[in-house]
């Protein structure tokens, strides 16, 4: 699944082309997880604005003069397999191909093999299905405000294990299971310890190191295990540089001991069990 890297990777890839780009038309193809939520025709003409990251979610605001039609924005999410790419207008779509935004510079193109993506309309970003899907989100991880006590405070009297907090998104957010391995490992804690069980010490360790992933991963473009690809069809490169995840059975890079996969709420976690402690 695209998380915050890639998602971030893509804003910066069409936020430049897009910004002050006018609406021609939009095509949408099979359902995506959600309906549009507004006539396509009724977009048309609008300016797109300055596109933002919330999260794993980007916001296309779409601006009008006072009175002359429907404005709001575009709330996009590319679910478990969706890439978002500029395209030839008029080049045919593909099977996998759900969404078009074709503007005068251009065509953006969601492709989603698995069809978890999204593309709903709302009048802004704190209302209507935006505002739903938006209200509970965490920190971003590279907030000024969220700072180490701020995170622990978050984690403290929770009994859920930490790497199920990382990834639930309440408290912070972007951290997929990719990242959250990285980060534990970097910090030292084993996956399963409860949240309670991080005290300050910890939580200003853990928030240094997934921040430190997360940059890395920008740096290098995302992750792509199958199918992301940014706004310019290049595969990420973090996956490569990855020291716990997707390496069960090689000697970890800190102390030499086997890498072992366990199971947490049916997602695979990496973890050396002699570096990291609970």
């Amino acid at each position: 699944m695209p998380e915050l890297p890639e998602v971030e990777v893509t804003r910066r890839g069409i936020a430049e082309p897009l910004h002050g780009a006018r609406v021609v038309a939009l095509h949408t193809g099979a359902a995506l997880r959600w309906p549009l939520g507004v006539d396509a025709a009724a977009l048309v003409g609008a300016t797109v604005g300055e596109v933002r990251r919330r999260g794993k979610y980007l916001w296309l605001p779409l601006e009008r003069a006072a009175g002359s039609g429907v404005g709001g924005g575009l709330l996009l999410h590319l679910g478990m397999s969706g890439s978002l790419a500029w395209v030839d207008t008029g080049l045919a779509r593909g099977r996998h191909d759900h969404f078009d935004l074709v503007t005068d510079r251009g065509t953006l193109r969601l492709t989603d093999p698995r069809r978890f993506g999204a593309v709903v309309w709302s009048p802004s970003p704190d209302a209507g299905m935006a505002g739903k899907l938006l209200a509970g989100l965490g920190a971003e991880p590279f907030d000024p405000a969220f700072d180490a006590a701020a995170f622990h405070a978050a984690l403290r009297g929770r009994r859920t294990p930490i790497k199920q907090a990382l990834l639930a998104g309440d408290v912070v957010v972007g951290a997929g299971n990719i990242y959250a391995c990285e980060a534990l490992f970097d910090a030292g804690i084993h996956p399963r310890t409860p949240c309670r069980r991080v005290g300050p010490a910890r939580s200003a360790r853990l928030l240094a190191s997934l921040r430190q992933v997360l940059g890395r991963a920008l740096a290098l473009g995302g992750s792509t295990l199958r199918d992301f690809r940014d706004a310019h069809g290049a595969a990420g490169a973090f996956q490569a540089e990855a020291r716990v995840y997707g390496r069960e059975g090689q000697p970890c890079p800190r102390c030499g001991a086997p890498i072992r996969r366990i199971v947490q709420a049916q997602r695979s976690t990496y973890l050396c069990p002699a570096c990291q402690r609970g």
